[in-house]
C-alpha cells in the first residue's frame, strides 16, 4: 500500500528543494528523517514535514495494527514549479527591476516494502 502527501507553494526554488530531496530518494523512512531532522538545510525542514505526514497517511490507511514504520520507503520524492511571486526593486536611473520569487510543490510517495 502506498500514500502520498503534497506541499504547495513552499517559498524557495524548485532547484535548491530538489539538491537536498535527491539525498533522501529512494531510502527508508527511519533513515532519511534522521538525514533531513540533522540537515542544515531550510529545505530539509520542509521535506522532512512533507515525509511525516505522508507517513500518517499511511498509518491512518493500514487496517493492520501490527504496522512497523521503520519498514516504510519513499517511493517517489519529486518538486515542480510553482507560480513566481513577481516584485520590484528600484534600479540605476529611476529605473525598476524585476525580482522573481519562485515558489514549489513538493510531492512525497510513502510506500511499505511488502511486495
Amino acid at each position: 500500500m502506498e500514500a502520498r502527501a503534497i506541499s504547495r507553494y513552499i517559498r524557495q526554488s524548485p532547484r535548491k528543494i530538489r539538491k537536498t530531496l535527491d539525498s533522501v530518494r529512494g531510502m527508508k523512512v527511519g533513515v532519511a528523517l534522521n538525514k533531513l531532522h540533522f540537515s542544515p538545510e531550510k529545505a530539509a525542514y520542509v521535506i522532512e514535514k512533507t515525509l511525516r505526514s505522508a507517513v500518517a497517511n499511511l498509518m491512518a490507511g493500514e487496517v493492520e495494527s501490527h504496522v512497523d514504520p521503520e519498514s516504510f520507503v519513499i517511493k517517489e520524492a519529486y518538486v515542480d514549479g510553482g507560480p513566481a511571486l513577481k516584485r520590484f526593486r528600484a534600479a540605476s536611473m529611476g529605473r525598476v527591476s524585476r525580482i522573481r520569487r519562485p515558489t514549489s510543490h513538493l510531492t512525497i510517495v510513502v510506500t511499505d516494502e511488502k511486495k
